[in-house]
């Protein structure tokens, strides 16, 4: 039995705004600025429960390697890593292919590593 469910996934961030867009144009959704520094992106994604991804103030720089990532699925991995790099992100390194298919780690705007995914068994 779980303890509890995800309600949120939260990154530091030194520009929480700024962040928060960035991701919007990943993920989709609308960026809500909070008072007190913080910004969250609301819906934008598949319907049903999913965590709130929240972007608290934070003024150290991510640290590499990343221990912890967000993988997004995407349709066309060329054409959404073209997407993310306009938007701010940087890829590292090629695509990958594998067994479970293809993936492209790219790093958002503060250097937080992500991947966008396409499995193989689609």
């Amino acid at each position: 039995m779980a303890l509890g469910t995800t309600e949120q996934i939260v990154i530091n961030a030194a520009d929480p705004a700024r962040l928060a867009r960035f991701w919007a144009v990943v993920l989709g959704g609308e960026v809500v600025d909070r008072p007190d520094g913080w910004s969250y992106i609301d819906g934008g994604w598949e319907p049903g429960p999913r965590p709130r991804l929240s972007f608290q103030p934070a003024p150290a720089a991510a640290a590499e390697p990343s221990r912890f990532h967000l993988d997004v699925r995407v349709d066309d991995i060329a054409a959404a890593t073209a997407e993310a790099v306009t938007s701010g992100a940087r890829a590292a390194g090629p695509v990958v292919t594998d067994a479970q298919g293809s993936f492209q780690v790219l790093h958002d705007p503060e250097g937080n590593a992500f991947c966008l995914v396409m499995p193989a068994n689609d």
